[in-house]
């Protein structure tokens, strides 16, 4: 499955829904709410949430309090913004889509 351009839109909705959590917890919800679809490698998940670390949407601090130290991550407010801009902009993309290819059944075009 391809992910150019929707890996920020999936990881910032990841982390605001979580709240705040650390890396292996957004795979593991990014895996678990897509049925499976999305099991995205550590080597994906992590430059791109140091990507945005370093564009101000996402922030982190050391969680300490278990037996491993674990770096956890949340939405800051232009984050948020961001994350609604993205959302608009796929809902267009799949509105035209939709209008595209015609609704879609689980077996496929209807």
């Amino acid at each position: 499955m391809e992910l150019r351009g929707h890996l920020d839109l999936m990881l910032l909705n990841s982390v605001r829904q979580l709240g705040s959590a650390h890396g292996y917890a957004i795979i593991v919800a990014l895996r678990d709410g897509s049925d499976g679809v999305f099991d995205l490698p550590e080597g994906t998940v992590y430059p791109a949430l140091h990507r945005l670390e370093r564009a101000g949407l996402v922030d982190s601090d050391w969680d300490t309090s278990g037996p491993r130290r674990r770096r956890v991550y949340r939405l800051t407010p232009d984050g948020s913004a961001a994350l609604a801009a993205k959302r608009r902009e796929w809902q267009a993309f799949a509105h035209g889509m939709r209008a595209l290819i015609g609704p879609m059944t689980a077996e496929g075009l209807a």
